[in-house]
């Protein structure tokens, strides 16, 4: 996909054309699928480095066995580096790869229509 395409190119360009098995858009979700992927990668934004002491405090109501296994799928995709450290007592440290990095700008996005929208829906609720 041109990178200069703008977001109306985009959506004329999904209106005229079969949805693809390749599609960025599809492969982007998939990757950000799952109810903890999105959690760890956003404790991951806010803090250059973690333990996985800091990112279970971070994202609460996740299991260490489920946390375990996303931090690994994350690492195998290429968003999340792991580095452990042998020192005594031995550590290991989480953080995001220059891929990792890339998604920042989708959450900055993300936040930008929660304000306007999120907050829109909330102040509806509350005049009726």
């Amino acid at each position: 996909m041109k990178k200069n395409i703008t977001a109306e190119e985009y959506l004329q360009k999904i209106l005229s054309s079969e949805v693809r098995d390749n599609c960025p858009v599809r492969r982007t979700l998939e990757l950000l699928s799952g109810k903890w992927r999105t959690h760890i990668i956003y404790a991951l934004c806010q803090r250059p480095v973690c333990r996985f002491g800091e990112l279970k405090k971070a994202v609460p109501r996740i299991t260490n066995a489920m946390l375990t296994s996303v931090l690994r799928d994350l690492e195998q995709l290429g968003i999340v580096n792991r580095e452990q450290f042998n020192e005594i007592p031995p550590h290991v440290e989480y953080s995001l790869t220059e891929k990792g990095k890339a998604l920042l700008p989708v959450y900055f996005e993300l936040a930008k229509w929660g304000d306007t929208y999120l907050a829109a829906d909330s102040a509806d609720k509350t005049d009726k």
